[in-house]
């Protein structure tokens, strides 16, 4: 399989600890940065091929990179003013060579089995398919609501919920059924194609009961110090 890791996030949420020289997922974890326990997991899921999404303060992720062996290969592309969530992907497809792509966020990570996501994916022959979450009493994300067939039938705002799914930032996008929609350079995909598409019913969720975290606030960032010490021993 290929991924592409969006890595072009400024970290402002970071700023403590990222000091405006690193992006977010060069933020130190345990003496190394998230993107590589990112990479672990990826290793561990045997991907073949990493297209990385850069941007801000590019050099510090490859140097890194560059000074580090891995078991799949890598590839990037370099935004030079900041193209959205969904500009980034658009970009950095160009150097992909698969026609069915992994997607993840370099700020997140959420240790679903990819395979199983991908198998999913081609079986119902799906736009995207995303990999959610099922979060207890929480509001700082938005949820997603999937009908019993597993097509995503709507995206909620933030907002208090006691039980849901939320989107974790997982994707397993069909190139052609993205490429041939009429989008911008710069744009979100969440807002642009996630929610603008949702009603055409070719969108899954695929829902996964493993670890997640997201970087993108100290308190997790905090948190993400301990677990981990478990998680990646």
């Amino acid at each position: 399989m290929e991924c592409i890791i969006l890595a072009g996030g400024l970290g402002t949420r970071l700023r403590s600890v990222t000091k405006d020289i690193l992006p977010k997922c060069m933020a130190p974890v345990n003496g190394n940065p998230f993107l590589h326990y990112l990479f672990e997991y990826l290793e561990s899921q045997r991907i073949d091929r990493v297209v990385l999404s850069v941007g801000h303060r590019s050099d510090t992720i490859l140097d890194w990179i560059s000074d580090n062996k891995f078991s799949f290969d890598i590839d990037h592309v370099q935004e030079h003013e900041p193209l959205g969530t969904g500009g980034a992907i658009q970009f950095a497809l160009q150097k992909s060579k698969e026609e069915h792509v992994l997607v993840l966020n370099g700020d997140t990570l959420f240790l679903c089995d990819l395979h199983e996501l991908y198998r999913f994916h081609l079986e119902r022959s799906a736009a995207t398919s995303i990999g959610l979450k099922r979060m207890y009493d929480y509001e700082r994300y938005g949820s997603v609501i999937v009908t019993e067939n597993d097509v995503i039938q709507s995206f909620e705002e933030k907002k208090y919920k006691a039980s849901g799914f939320i989107n974790a930032g997982v994707y397993m996008i069909d190139k052609f059924a993205f490429s041939e929609k009429s989008l911008p350079s710069k744009f979100s995909f969440e807002k642009a194609y996630l929610e603008t598409f949702v009603s055409r019913k070719t969108f899954y969720g695929k829902a996964f009961d493993n670890y997640f975290i997201d970087i993108g606030i100290p308190e997790d960032y905090e948190k993400a110090q301990t677990d981990f010490i478990t998680l990646f021993p």
